[in-house]
């Protein structure tokens, strides 16, 4: 069976190396915090982007050659493309989030064992143990 990471009371779960791995609800309410504010930071710079391109769209360009107009087509482009990975990682967050509250933070959603601690705070929105990340990455 799959251990479970409550944030309203330790954890202890079983590390990939058979030591035990233990979240207390201080850890996790830091691993929440980190996450929220990274949420604020991206919303922020989400905000920002469609600003910026909302604004690019009200100049025509009367005049420019058409370097210029690729030029600000390939800008354009990019902070699209910035702004969708923003809130690709705004997603990946609040599901962190959500586990952190559903007690399934830190194991893995593909074999059900435990993702290492120091994976975690690496990268607290990971979803999957090393294993499987690889696995999932050779394919």
């Amino acid at each position: 069976m799959a251990a479970t990471v409550r944030a309203d009371e330790s954890a202890v779960a079983p590390s990939e190396n058979g030591t035990a791995v233990t979240w207390s609800a201080q850890e996790l309410a830091e691993v929440r915090g980190r996450l929220a504010v990274e949420i604020d930071e991206l919303n922020r710079e989400i905000a920002k982007a469609e600003t910026e391109i909302a604004s690019s769209d009200v100049t025509d360009g009367a005049g420019d050659d058409q370097a210029d107009a690729g030029a600000r087509t390939y800008e354009r482009e990019r902070e699209i493309a910035l702004t969708l990975n923003s809130r690709d990682l705004v997603a990946q967050n609040e599901r962190a989030i959500a586990r952190i509250d559903a007690g399934t933070y830190g194991v893995c959603e593909s074999c059900h064992k435990p993702i290492g601690k120091e994976r975690l705070q690496a990268f607290p929105r990971a979803t999957l143990c090393v294993a499987c990340k690889q696995r999932e990455e050779r394919r």
